[in-house]
């Protein structure tokens, strides 16, 4: 890497003809992996139920873990010891690590927002805690994510323009003092989050403060938090084109099928969601056709694998009769398999995406998807 090179960047392959799409790579300290992508969900540095040799085999490419919860368990203390988070959870391949200011707002009932942060009380232990930009970059810091995101604040749907207009700009404030206390800037990227609300103009203005601290990648945030899709794909449609088209964009806390689909369309590089693992735990599974809520009667002598098309090992191996036996039986297998599909199944989906752009078909492509899974009644145009 050159000297004062950015420890991340984005490389753009192809930009698709018929959709505006982005065919790229993202280049990280631990190593590359394609855009658009998705990002499985390690919240307390592991992907709930999956091994990394398992992610590794599904061809995770990136995951996500969480500041908050690492910081209030194990803490910082053991992570520094062992060697910081790749070492910790034995991952070789790129982590990204949220602020833990979307915890600290969902979380707790008893927080009180100022300049300097925000306090709270952990939820382990009901201890009283501060949750500050220089807090958040100490601890991403010493986790040593390849990428870091800015402390922000994640405001409440909806919200009327005059607090989104504050709290975009409380914000900026926060991700300057960020930049001002990141201490690895030659091997950790930090990434600025645009915020606004569902107000234009207010998304504008946070994507100029934003862009003009020159991060490696920049998110958007506050979106996927109760909105209608329509509002979700019409700020996503404002915003992503006054974003650089040399730095990857990450649409945060997005993991539907169609979503991720309409997210690409629309330009988006990077996503993560807990959806997979989280309705995997509760008996849902995605499939070619749809979704599958594997624990229903109807399954209970089906001797088909959860989905035909699907090559992955659940569906390689056993039946939904099977599985749906392991799901009423309370067996931790059942939530190990279904899990497991359902990263599978949205690994498999973006590599399809990915094909798409590259083929210059992406809009033929989410047309077909989403008639055929019966995501069709929340499409909208762009």
């Amino acid at each position: 890497m050159a000297e004062n090179a950015p420890p991340v960047r984005f490389e753009l392959l192809h930009v698709c003809t018929q959709s505006g799409a982005r065919l790229g790579r993202v280049h990280t300290p631990h190593g590359s992996f394609d855009t658009p992508a998705f990002m499985p969900v390690g919240t307390q540095g592991t992907v709930k139920g999956m091994s990394p040799a398992e992610l590794e085999e599904m061809g995770a490419g990136i995951i996500l873990s969480n500041t908050y919860h690492l910081w209030m368990r194990p803490g910082t203390e053991v992570l520094e010891a062992l060697g910081g988070l790749h070492r910790f959870m034995s991952w070789n391949h790129p982590i990204l690590t949220d602020s833990g200011g979307f915890q600290v707002f969902s979380l707790s009932d008893l927080r009180h927002i100022t300049e300097e942060g925000v306090s709270f009380r952990s939820h382990i232990d009901g201890s009283k805690q501060m949750l500050s930009p220089e807090r958040s970059m100490e601890v991403q810091n010493i986790l040593g994510s390849d990428i870091a995101m800015a402390f922000d604040e994640c405001i409440p749907y909806p919200a009327d323009h005059a607090y989104a207009k504050r709290s975009l700009e409380r914000t900026t404030r926060w991700l300057e003092r960020c930049l001002e206390t990141h201490r690895r800037p030659g091997d950790q990227a930090l990434f600025g989050i645009v915020q606004g609300g569902m107000h234009e103009d207010l998304r504008a203005q946070s994507a100029r403060e934003v862009m003009a601290f020159d991060t490696p990648g920049i998110a958007i945030g506050g979106l996927s938090v109760g909105e209608p899709a329509k509002e979700m794909y019409r700020i996503l449609e404002h915003t992503v084109p006054l974003l650089p088209t040399a730095k990857p964009r990450y649409l945060m806390g997005v993991g539907s099928p169609d979503y991720l689909i309409e997210g690409s369309v629309r330009g988006i590089d990077m996503f993560d969601c807990v959806l997979p693992t989280r309705i995997g735990r509760n008996g849902t599974v995605l499939t070619s056709k749809g979704k599958v809520i594997i624990r229903d009667a109807i399954y209970a002598k089906d001797p088909h694998p959860l989905d035909d098309e699907c090559t992955c090992y659940a569906c390689r191996t056993f039946s939904r009769a099977y599985i749906r036996h392991l799901v009423k039986a309370n067996e931790l297998l059942a939530l190990r398999l279904a899990s497991y599909h359902n990263l599978w199944f949205l690994l498999r989906l973006m590599e399809d995406v990915r094909k798409a752009i590259s083929e210059n078909r992406l809009l033929d492509f989410r047309d077909e998807y989403l008639e055929r899974t019966g995501y069709h009644h929340r499409k909208v145009k762009p």
